[in-house]
């Protein structure tokens, strides 16, 4: 986010800010503005729900060129009038003038959150608040991101948007000493003109940046989104505008008004056109990073005639004035409202999004003008700089009050000295179930929504152990258990939806002498298909397809007795290349099988269960009422992995097929919680600790299709 003052700065005319002189300045560059209020209303529209711009979140692209554009210009402008930079007044700026009004914000979202937002989500969020005071958070959602079983149980944070102006502020610290090292090596060659340096300089940093950029965001475009390296080449863009701010200005008009007009065009194109299916940031960014370039870079030369007829009027430089305070408020206040009534639809989001104006108001009348125009603290470096030392510090504190405020509450739960029986309630005789409707409630729920929620990871020994492969990497990674020696030997291998399942088998394994091999794979299935990327890109897969075609050789080679298999996936990619299609699926499947039956290994493939929704924030919010977590029987028959699975078990008979449905939905309705145990762990994933208790269910299923397998109860 771009800091509104500085727009008030014109980079090429040399004249001083107002942080300097701690007086309004006396010229006005009103198309910036009015883009900095197309950057936040494309923001805010996208962040309310409005289909219409499913590309609204270019408007953060937007802000770092106008970001690049104004720093860079108030530092030359500096360089030209002294011949020199000083980092301690140019971060002093920064200091008094970013800190203050996000430290409200993040103060005022800790509160709402103790408030408003299920105690379960305090700690993650209080983690968040901290990293964002600190400027880093960008970074923590990146590893979130790609971190399969974390982003599992996912909370949406409140200061999630924090990740750009994160992003920002590392730039902050990089440009100005990459200029300051310009300034010296001008000096070394005697040279009186720094901008040929300084261009050095910036392609130092913006070609790398752009380079990266493309491929992360080919490899994990959810950690290129967040990261500073993949997006530091749209500030250098508006650095680079800066630097030809002058020749710019005496572009012939005509010209400078059809680029002016161009620009706006492509960032609203861009909001458009773009969706959350388009990887991003990569190739794609330059899009709206250039139209905004080119709107910046046009706008002196254009006068009246450029986007300035529309962006220079008064609303538009209005909401420009509010742009800072109103991207800081208007997300954790759609947060919080969704916590706390429940997800809100285009309309209550908009509502929210617009009622975020009042704060943003407030915030700019009486903390951001005041310290804008603070004569004291703007001639005072050492006081600006210990104000946003401080604001950082209670920053810092407020996130932390919510962290501890979450373990107090996770330590005043009780979860130990009960017997959780979970699913070995039931018969194991197939057809009793539905046994009768859900259980409303239960004095002790293990392990507690709450403990799951703040992190504790319910999850099969893979985790521990090092061998569950994530969304990036190919190589096969396994883990053996029960008797390596055993005369009998069981794979497990696809994506999680099998992976959770292997506290089940590690049971029966001890009791069979089995000898259990698991490898599995985020979000890929066991198959010969081309699989594509579950982040709605269409993208291909790339590592699960040689994780699949390493691993399907070493089966064939060691030949285990029996492979079982299961999977989340529905679709791959089909042979033309045209998308996903459960028919490419299907054949996949069925080619890996076959390849297994002819070296004489028995396949199974165990029945995908179907997502709960959001299970475990409800069975913590509704621990008197349980029965307002479940959901319906049908869900099962009507899942696409399911069916894509009985479709191509039925056209290759030497497969068998089990369902272990009726332990982990054994109600009219299925429910969340049974036998005093949680069944989920996250997203559509059972918790390791339930699907212990599913043992002596597997034991049957399995042996009812020929494998050998007995269950003895455990003392």
């Amino acid at each position: 986010m771009t800091s509104p003052e500085l727009t008030n700065q014109v980079a090429r005319d040399g004249s001083r800010t107002e942080e300097a002189t701690g007086r309004a300045p006396s010229r006005f560059r009103g198309d910036v503005a009015g883009l900095r209020a197309v950057a936040v209303g494309v923001v805010l529209l996208y962040h309310a729900g409005l289909s219409f711009l499913p590309g609204g979140f270019v408007g953060v692209d937007v802000f770092f060129v106008i970001s690049g554009f104004l720093i860079t210009g108030q530092i030359v402008s500096e360089i030209e009038r002294t011949g020199r930079l000083s980092l301690i007044g140019f971060y002093a700026r920064r200091a008094k003038r970013i800190l203050p009004a996000a430290t409200v914000v993040l103060a005022a979202t800790a509160v709402a959150v103790r408030l408003f937002v299920p105690r379960g989500d305090w700690q993650a969020i209080g983690g968040d608040i901290a990293a964002a005071a600190v400027y880093v958070v960008n970074w923590r959602f990146a590893d979130r991101a790609v971190d399969y079983l974390a982003a599992d149980n996912a909370v949406s944070s409140p200061v999630q948007h924090f990740w750009s102006l994160a992003v920002e502020e590392q730039f902050y610290l990089v440009w100005p000493l990459l200029i300051v090292l310009a300034i010296l090596v001008a000096r070394t060659l005697r040279r009186t003109d720094v901008r040929p340096v300084l261009w050095i300089g910036l392609a130092v940093l913006a070609v790398p940046s752009f380079v990266w950029s493309i491929v992360e965001t080919a490899n994990s475009p959810a950690r290129a989104f967040f990261v500073s390296t993949t997006r530091l080449w749209e500030l250098a863009v508006g650095a680079g505008v800066a630097l030809i701010a002058t020749r710019a200005a005496r572009m012939p008009r005509t010209v400078a008004v059809v680029l002016g007009w161009l620009g706006l065009a492509a960032i609203l194109a861009a909001a458009l056109l773009v969706s959350g299916k388009t990887a991003w940031p990569g190739y794609a960014a330059a899009l709206p990073t250039l139209g905004a370039a080119a709107v910046v870079a046009a706008g002196a030369a254009a006068g009246s005639r450029g986007p300035v007829l529309v962006l220079g009027t008064r609303p538009f430089r209005w909401v420009g004035d509010l742009s800072y305070s109103l991207y800081l408020w208007h997300w954790p206040m759609l947060i919080v409202a969704a916590a706390r009534f429940g997800e809100l639809s285009p309309a209550e989001g908009l509502a929210v999004a617009l009622a975020s104006v009042v704060p943003a108001w407030l915030t700019f009348r009486l903390v951001e003008n005041p310290l804008r125009y603070s004569r004291k603290i703007a001639t005072s470096p050492r006081l600006a700089l210990s104000l946003g030392g401080n604001f950082t510090l209670a920053g810092i504190c407020a996130g932390l009050a919510l962290v501890l405020f979450g373990a107090w509450a996770a330590a005043a739960t009780p979860t130990k000295g009960r017997y959780a029986p979970g699913a070995a309630l039931l018969s194991t005789r197939p057809g009793t179930a539905p046994i009768g409707p859900v259980p409303e409630r239960f004095d002790v729920i293990t392990p507690d929504p709450l403990q799951i929620r703040q992190g504790f990871l319910d999850v099969p020994d893979t985790k521990r152990d090092g061998c569950f492969q994530q969304v990036v990497g190919a190589e096969v990674l396994s883990c053996t258990y029960g008797n390596p020696q055993g005369a009998t030997t069981v794979a497990l291998v696809g994506d999680s939806k099998m992976d959770q399942w292997l506290p089940a088998f590690q049971v029966l394994a001890a009791q069979n002498d089995w000898k259990l091999v698991i490898a599995a794979k985020a979000s890929c299935a066991f198959t010969s298909a081309r699989m594509l990327m579950a982040d709605e890109s269409g993208r291909p897969y790339t590592d699960c397809v040689e994780w699949n075609r390493a691993l399907l050789s070493r089966l064939v080679e060691e030949r285990p007795d029996y492979v079982v298999t299961s999977q989340s996936g529905s679709t791959a990619l089909d042979a033309g290349g045209g998308g996903g299609s459960v028919d490419a699926m299907v054949a996949g499947v069925r080619a890996s099988w076959r390849k297994l039956d002819a070296v004489g290994t028995q396949v199974v493939v165990l029945a995908n269960n179907p997502h709960p929704g959001g299970a475990v924030t409800c069975a913590d919010k509704n621990r008197k009422r349980l029965s307002a977590c479940a959901f319906d029987r049908v869900r099962h028959d009507q899942d696409p992995a399911y069916r894509m699975q009985r479709r191509a078990v039925a056209g290759v008979p030497e497969v068998k097929m089990i369902d272990l449905f009726d332990a982990i939905c054994p109600t009219d309705r299925c429910p969340v919680v049974f036998g005093n145990m949680l069944i989920y762990r996250g997203g559509s994933h059972i918790g390791a600790a339930y699907v212990r208790t599913t043992a002596p269910h597997l034991a049957r299923a399995l042996s009812d299709v020929g494998v050998p397998a007995v269950y003895a109860p455990q003392k």
